[in-house]
């Protein structure tokens, strides 16, 4: 099988993590997929091990030092890829990101192949959800869905409902990825995405 690199992208609420849980851990028979790990530029959250948590200045380091084959900011934070993450692509494995939906653009010019997912919930749905989590004020939360509402997906990107249980959204982005025909992903970037996108 050929390697792919599959980016999901969509509004706070939708999903995107849970989905590429969810898929890292039902994966196709003979297939390796890797759940990239973002840095982020946030504090550390004690028991959890999911983004790494870096300050600013560790950030502004690692960009000096052309760490990141993706970088991107987004609702005040900066996130990264690291090279390390992409190493399953030379091995004929599957990477997932979850990414930002402003630096899909660039990401599907610099990798030719890459599969883009747009996750997207009715605003119900994403009100629901982001005021379950508490970590917002209302007036937070509804301009969170404000910004989901004026995006507009890439014509480019499959678009996947997330509205109803996880199990069939899952089984939904699993058909579709490993029904395609697989593409290499190569890249035509002479930088590393070193572009800052908003």
């Amino acid at each position: 099988m050929n390697r792919r690199l599959v980016y999901l992208v969509g509004p706070s609420g939708a999903g995107k993590d849970s989905l590429l849980q969810w898929l890292v851990q039902h994966p196709p028979a003979h297939t390796r997929l890797h759940l990239a790990r973002r840095t982020v530029t946030r504090p550390a959250k004690v028991g959890t091990d999911g983004d790494e948590a870096v300050d600013a200045s560790a950030f502004a380091a690692l960009l000096q030092a052309n760490a990141f084959v993706m970088h991107w900011s987004a609702n005040g934070l900066q996130y990264g890829i690291r090279e390390r993450e992409f190493a399953a692509l030379a091995t004929e494995g599957w990477v997932l990101v979850s990414g930002s939906r402003a630096h899909l653009p660039l990401a599907q010019l610099s990798y030719p192949g890459l599969s883009a997912v747009h996750v997207h919930a009715s605003a119900d749905v994403l009100r629901l959800r982001l005021s379950a989590r508490q970590r917002e004020s209302s007036t937070e939360v509804e301009a969170r869905l404000r910004r989901a509402l004026a995006f507009d997906a890439s014509a480019d990107a499959f678009y996947l409902s997330n509205n109803e249980d996880l199990e069939s959204a899952g089984q939904r982005l699993k058909a579709h990825l490993f029904s395609q025909a697989v593409v290499p992903c190569v890249t035509n970037a002479p930088d590393r995405l070193g572009r800052k996108v908003t």
